[in-house]
């Protein structure tokens, strides 16, 4: 089977697909487009999170740089994504390989190339790797002479630095917060409890180990995931509890009553926030799958807001294009102005918690303040069971003949930059997107109320002949 690049790199299942030996024939690929676009000169960064043998393929990217005169820096140990895409921009690095399946399950790893500008690689950029996948004999170990080296470094303190530049450490400071942050024994251990100490808070964490097995849960920060932190922060009257996935660039949330806050939830309350309380300009991105609260929090400032496909590398395009106050995802990703273009769970985490410091109230009255101002919204994504030839036929004729209405509402809008988007009259919307790698048609909700949520489920799904 090809390996072919995904919405941010390549992954399969360790010993199936994920080798060794294609791992080498990857890593050959990204040498050539170092080679060809001239940044062989400088230092490649090579990362990886705590999976099994991660460290191992790691490893093995640089035998391969080495062969093709390219020197690497390795980390001294697995290391949260944000944080390599950081020390690119940081060290003025050719880019980074890491060694990373993010919140995908236990037995997957995976690669992905963060280039120079410390984002993700654009669609140009990953056609040009799987074009050296397709003749990985071309150009193979390719020396300029050049004698390569490989150097250990660490990172952290480099990034805390940053990171204390942008949140306002003097608020968390007077806040002394109690709270809980569970890493998922992923990369994040020893990032967000560690900001948080130093900045006078009362911070503690849970599964703070490496497990390559994330404790036999996927190591994704949603509430079903989460059990454990959630009935800690009720239990011991925590103010917030915190977490990110595997590799760290994903958040969670959860509040001092211990209600799970979604992605959807969380970003519109920071972005009315940033703009609000520290005064930031510029314009807001969210991906077509992400709640349209923040296109209600971009009308009330008179702030473009920008819709993308889904994927950070669409947001990263228009971060380095023009200011943007805060790119999200409903996924649980986002970065704002300032930072990096990529997605950072741990200074998300950071800024919730300066959010809550700042305001001096729980993240249930901050969001009530929100609603009193765009209204209420509700979220809801279900994954639908169709086989491949179904699905495909089902897209294609809803992007032929979309609906004019839905749940007995008008259809006010249709989006096709990614799956077919239905708007209606009242603002509700349904998204259906096919997945790429499962027989699934992923279709996403959000309405101004359950009963909202639940109409708009039972109609597409009688649309659908499901």
């Amino acid at each position: 089977m090809p390996i072919k690049f995904g919405t941010d790199g390549w992954r399969a299942v360790i010993s199936d697909e994920f080798t060794f030996a294609n791992v080498r024939l990857v890593a050959q690929a990204i040498a050539n487009y170092i080679h060809n676009h001239k940044q062989d000169g400088k230092k490649l960064i090579v990362g990886y999170d705590p999976r099994f043998l991660a460290d191992k393929f790691a490893e093995e990217v640089i035998k391969v740089m080495e062969s093709n005169s390219i020197s690497c820096l390795l980390p001294e140990r697995d290391t949260p994504t944000p944080v390599i895409a950081f020390s690119v921009k940081d060290l003025g690095a050719s880019g980074a390989v890491m060694l990373t399946a993010s919140h995908n399950p236990p037995e997957y790893c995976g690669i992905k190339f963060i280039p120079d500008y410390a984002g993700p690689a654009n669609a140009e950029i990953t056609k040009e790797i799987e074009k050296y996948l397709l003749n990985p004999e071309v150009q193979y170990g390719i020396s300029s002479g050049r004698k390569a080296s490989m150097e250990r470094f660490d990172p952290r303190e480099r990034y805390f630095k940053n990171i204390l530049n942008i949140v306002d450490s003097s608020v968390i400071k007077k806040a002394s917060l109690k709270v809980l942050y569970d890493p998922m024994f992923g990369s994040g251990r020893g990032y967000v409890d560690v900001l948080l100490e130093r900045l006078g808070a009362n911070a503690q964490e849970i599964h703070s180990y490496r497990d390559t097995l994330f404790g036999g849960r996927l190591p994704e920060p949603v509430e079903e995931n989460l059990a454990e932190l959630i009935a800690k922060v009720k239990k011991e009257k925590f103010q917030l509890g915190l977490a990110t996935d595997g590799d760290a660039d994903r958040f969670g949330v959860v509040g001092e009553d211990g209600k799970f806050y979604t992605a959807n939830e969380i970003i519109p309350m920071l972005a009315l926030y940033l703009i609000e309380e520290k005064g930031y300009s510029g314009s807001l991105v969210r991906s077509v799958a992400t709640t349209h609260a923040l296109d209600k929090v971009a009308a009330l400032h008179k702030i473009k807001l920008h819709e993308t496909p889904v994927g950070f590398k669409h947001i990263a395009e228009i971060m380095m294009r023009e200011p943007v106050i805060l790119g999200g995802e409903e996924s649980g990703g986002i970065s704002i102005r300032g930072h990096i273009p990529e997605k950072d769970g741990i200074l998300a985490d950071l800024l919730v918690a300066e959010m809550v410091a700042r305001k001096k109230k729980p993240l249930a009255q901050i969001k009530a303040e929100l609603e009193k101002k765009i209204g209420k919204f509700q979220g809801l994504r279900v994954n639908m069971h169709i086989n491949e030839e179904k699905k495909a036929g089902i897209i294609s004729k809803l992007k032929n003949a979309a609906p004019k209405e839905l749940a007995g509402k008008k259809v006010t809008d249709v989006t096709l930059i990614d799956g077919i988007k239905l708007v209606l009259e009242d603002g509700s919307w349904a998204l259906l997107r096919p997945s790429g790698t499962e027989p699934l048609l992923r279709v996403y909700f959000e309405a101004g109320s359950g009963q909202g949520l639940a109409d708009m489920e039972k109609a597409v799904r009688r649309l659908i002949g499901e």
